[in-house]
């Protein structure tokens, strides 16, 4: 019996390893410093190793362990939501603040599921402002308007 190959894993795993690579070689240009004192490069280079690794990973596993399920309807509802999340953050963030900016990034991003309901929604994009507010206002210490100006 031959294995079919699963074209969608070998086509999402590409584009994984593609971006990854890109960021890896961007991330070249700039000093990595060490993992005690972080240079500019050093995050960009990690984060797109992994991607990269994990890109590879779905390109074997499409490859060596396909399927016979055809590609499914394009996700628009999410595509546009998280892009719009996106560029809304990097867009208000330092006119709204970090705290509305992260609350209403994560909220957009939650309604990209057709599933979620809204107090569901709500409970999420509360408790992942409040863990990035932790995480980075506290704890790394971003120098970013808590709330608008």
């Amino acid at each position: 019996m031959q294995r079919r190959r699963s074209l969608p894993d070998v086509l999402a795993g590409g584009v994984f390893a593609v971006i990854g690579g890109v960021f890896v070689v961007g991330s070249l240009g700039y000093d990595r410093g060490t993992p005690l004192r972080m240079g500019p490069g050093y995050f960009p280079l990690l984060v797109g190793a992994i991607v990269t690794v994990l890109g590879l990973a779905i390109v074997v596993k499409g490859l060596l362990a396909g399927s016979d399920l055809p590609f499914e309807a394009v996700p628009w509802r999410a595509i546009v939501l998280v892009t719009v999340a996106v560029v809304f953050f990097g867009v208000f963030v330092r006119v709204l603040g970090f705290v509305p900016t992260s609350f209403v990034t994560a909220l957009l991003t939650a309604f990209a599921s057709r599933r979620v309901r809204p107090l569901t929604a709500l409970a999420v994009a509360a408790g992942l402002t409040v863990a990035a507010t932790l995480i980075f206002i506290v704890g790394l210490q971003l120098r970013l308007p808590l709330w608008g100006w």
